[in-house]
């Protein structure tokens, strides 16, 4: 489950982490006059479910009361991949001495939680672990539970933090680890993690996805989601009762079962791909869901290709095959479609497959590896 920037902060500043001053606003009302009190520059930001806010111009500086009721009102009439802009958090801006990055994620492939740090937060911390990856530290906890001491004086280090500031970065980090394990959540990140010009750390942004296996864990926190705001795909893919969850890559990945998924997505990385998607038709999935699944997938415009894996036990391998065919007489787009069938039915799921135009593999191996080699093609 994800939440708002302002709801973020808000759980950031229980937990003693500085944030800057903010009001949130859905319209132009009298209380851009509260925001006025903070004393401009302020920052109008757009409060939406997805990254890319400041390049798609939903975050804004303004300098007086005239730009800000111009920001405000220009960004609520936004709408920024997708999704309509309905509320802005209006903030103080900040004098930036520097931007770091600091998050905490689960590992799969470590079977642990992750610290993740870099001294080059902001807006392009993507393009950073991409072009400059020795710039992000990442520590595999050994304890998922506890930060060890060791691994606070590691980042410390890393960061190049002088003795004077480090003991509260330090501070920071501890209270971020609290959050994200008493709040059973995927993911916290602060980013930009920001050193005032008086040397104060003040998270700028921040980010929190919840589990949503652990909302009966979490109550309080469950009524902050707001399912118009999620990802359309997801939306629609919710309402079709299908686990989905969208990703940044472009091969669609479909299974049954979250484990044998979640293999899928790794085995499809290790070949040198990127998964698209967590798609899980669940167990038992019948020829609808399996039809479902498919048309979800081909819905998103980022994906150029489909890796299917089915390890048939309650789940029979000829309702899988007779949905894929059920989508295939008249798929929107022709894109490579690569298939592992295995289990109860396989063969007769096989034989519904054979005049398909698709390729059918033997192993979840061989299946990333073609559907990755059949998308570089492209």
């Amino acid at each position: 489950m994800k939440i708002h920037e302002y709801q973020a902060k808000e759980i950031l500043r229980t937990h003693g982490i500085l944030t800057p001053q903010g009001i949130v606003v859905d319209r132009i009302d009298a209380r851009l006059s509260l925001a006025e009190n903070f004393g401009f520059p302020l920052v109008v930001k757009a409060q939406i479910h997805v990254g890319g806010r400041g390049k798609a111009g939903a975050i804004r500086v303004v300098s007086n009361t005239r730009e800000l009721q111009i920001g405000v009102a220009e960004i609520l009439a936004m709408t920024v991949k997708g999704l309509k802009v309905k509320k802005v958090l209006i903030e103080k801006a900040l004098n930036i001495k520097q931007q770091f990055y600091l998050g905490i994620i689960v590992d799969r492939l470590g079977q642990s939680n992750a610290l993740v740090v870099s001294a080059s937060g902001g807006i392009d911390i993507e393009e950073t672990a991409k072009s400059a990856p020795e710039k992000i530290l990442r520590i595999l906890l050994d304890n998922p539970q506890k930060i060890e001491e060791e691994n606070l004086a590691q980042l410390a280090s890393f960061l190049k933090l002088g003795s004077s500031i480090s003991s509260c970065f330090i501070q920071i980090v501890r209270a971020l680890f609290s959050a994200y394990i008493s709040l059973d959540t995927q993911l916290v990140e602060i980013n930009p993690l920001v050193l005032s010009n008086d040397n104060q750390w003040i998270a700028c942004d921040a980010k929190i996805i919840i589990d949503d296996n652990a909302l009966f864990r979490q109550k309080e926190l469950s009524v902050l989601k707001e399912e118009e705001e999620d990802n359309l795909l997801e939306k629609e893919a919710h309402l079709r009762n299908l686990a989905y969850v969208k990703l940044n890559g472009n091969i669609g990945v479909i299974g049954n079962g979250a484990g044998l998924v979640m293999a899928t997505m790794d085995e499809v990385k290790r070949a040198g791909g990127q998964p698209a998607d967590f798609l899980d038709i669940g167990g038992g999935a019948k020829k609808e869901v399996v039809k479902n699944a498919l048309e979800i997938i081909y819905m998103d415009k980022d994906v150029e290709g489909i890796f299917i894996n089915i390890f048939g036990g309650i789940t029979r391998c000829d309702e899988v095959a007779l949905g894929i065919t059920g989508i295939l007489e008249n798929a929107p787009r022709n894109i490579p479609l690569v298939v592992r069938l295995s289990g109860t039915q396989c063969e007769k799921g096989r034989e519904i497959l054979e005049h398909s135009n698709l390729i059918a593999v033997g192993n979840m191996e061989e299946g990333a590896k073609k559907i990755v080699s059949l998308v570089n093609k492209l």
